[in-house]
């Protein structure tokens, strides 16, 4: 496999972890954590190739997916957000449950072919050497994830209401002091992390492998919540982390005919994933690390009105 090849992969991959973990930021600058983004992925991608498939309108499996995880997501705003309970029991909780509903949605149409979403050549930037055939030759959930990057950097640190979901995520009482209303703010983020998971698995099934495969994200939703934590929960962070998982996800095939063994190299991303959260965690008990770069201060701190 020639160079060019290998990080035109390693782009389609990266995509598919970037589109979730985008919405994961937005999630968790709210103070709340999803742990169920396995499950909003999985059941996205069957029931976005479900809809698709039926209706012959790739679109409509687009939104389909969306609709779904943000579904899902909403039923994760409704314990941890209007009961304020655990939200990590909540979240591995969602994962089980999405991961037999997409058991459910895909009933039937394993295996069976589809047209995927084609890819759109940008007149000019495809015939730079190198990088067209890498960046400019991508299907639009490929630029999707370009444009989305800067957009909610922009968002985030640049509009008012990127400083009120920041604000709710790290001191939610002085946000209420404000007048603004914290539960809404963390339902509207929650949702759009739901959807976003969702399209991460829509793009799975549409964009990158054309077909349904009870199983088929095989466990990268947990790769996603490294990223976000590699990323220091900012939106250029996690470009580079998606870009490394990416990374390990492609050469596993290629380094395959040296003689590796598949069990050992498939077990890679999920053991770098370890290895990374657990030096993560060691880094984030030193004090002065963790005032840089620390999660949002009230994560997983159910707000109750004073």
């Amino acid at each position: 496999m020639s160079l060019e090849m290998i990080a035109s992969s390693i782009v389609v991959a990266a995509t598919f972890f970037l589109l979730p973990t985008l919405g994961e930021i937005i999630t968790e600058r709210s103070g709340i954590l999803n742990l169920g983004i396995e499950g909003m992925m999985i059941s996205g991608a069957a029931g976005s190739f479900a809809v698709a498939y039926t209706t012959g309108n790739i679109w409509l499996g687009l939104i389909a997916g969306m609709l779904i995880g943000g579904g899902l997501a909403f039923i994760h705003g409704i314990v941890t957000i209007t009961f304020g309970r655990n939200q990590v029991v909540s979240g591995i909780s969602l994962t089980i449950f999405g991961t037999g509903l997409s058991g459910l949605l895909g009933l039937g149409f394993a295996g069976l072919p589809l047209v995927p979403l084609q890819p759109i050549v940008i007149p000019g930037l495809s015939a730079i050497p190198f990088l067209g055939a890498v960046f400019f030759n991508k299907n639009i959930l490929v630029y999707l994830s370009f444009i989305m990057i800067p957009v909610l950097w922009f968002f985030l640190f640049r509009t008012r209401y990127g400083i009120i979901v920041r604000t709710v995520g790290e001191n939610p009482i002085a946000a209420y002091t404000q007048g603004i209303d914290v539960n809404r703010v963390r339902y509207l983020c929650v949702i759009f992390g739901g959807m976003m998971c969702g399209l991460g698995g829509a793009y799975l099934t549409l964009g990158w492998i054309p077909l349904w495969v009870e199983g088929m994200t095989n466990a990268k939703g947990w790769i996603v919540i490294a990223i976000v934590v590699v990323g220091l929960w900012h939106p250029v962070g996690i470009l580079f982390g998606a870009y490394i998982f990416a990374a390990f996800e492609v050469l596993q095939f290629t380094f395959q005919p040296l003689g590796i063994a598949p069990a050992f190299l498939n077990m890679m991303p999920s053991l770098t994933t370890i290895l990374v959260l657990v030096i993560w965690g060691i880094l984030l008990n030193v004090q002065k690390v963790k005032r840089i770069v620390g999660a949002p201060t009230a994560l997983c701190i159910p707000f109750e009105k004073p």
